[in-house]
């Protein structure tokens, strides 16, 4: 069930950033950012977190969950070492997250090559 749970929360919200990428002329780089920042903003609000439990991965995964964790993070930081956690808390928490990304994309990028669009 926490699969079907977890498929289900995803695309939900796959399927409303779909929506909004076709339904608008905002760029798929602005959307991502905007994702980020409801999930930090809804995280600080106190709701992101019993949702993302309730939800499992279908919550964790996408951008939103990103964004929350990147408030916890910068949450905890500030708690534990005052102002300069405002710039550290974010990339202590995420740091798994965002190395791993850019070390698949240097692999991938050693089977495929990019090509301009005409």
């Amino acid at each position: 069930m926490e699969y079907l749970k977890a498929f289900l929360v995803g695309g939900v919200i796959c399927v409303a950033v779909q929506i909004l990428l076709d339904n608008t002329k905002l760029m798929p780089g602005r959307v991502m950012v905007i994702l980020v920042c409801i999930g930090a903003i809804l995280g600080a609000v106190g709701i992101y977190e019993p949702f993302a439990k309730w939800a499992g991965a279908g919550a964790s995964v996408p951008l939103t969950g990103f964004g929350n964790v990147l408030f916890k993070g910068v949450k905890e930081a500030v708690d534990k070492d005052g102002f300069i956690g405002i710039f550290k808390g974010g990339f202590t928490s995420s740091a798994v997250g965002i190395s791993a990304a850019l070390v698949l994309s240097y692999i991938a990028s050693w089977f495929f090559s990019s090509k301009m669009k005409s």
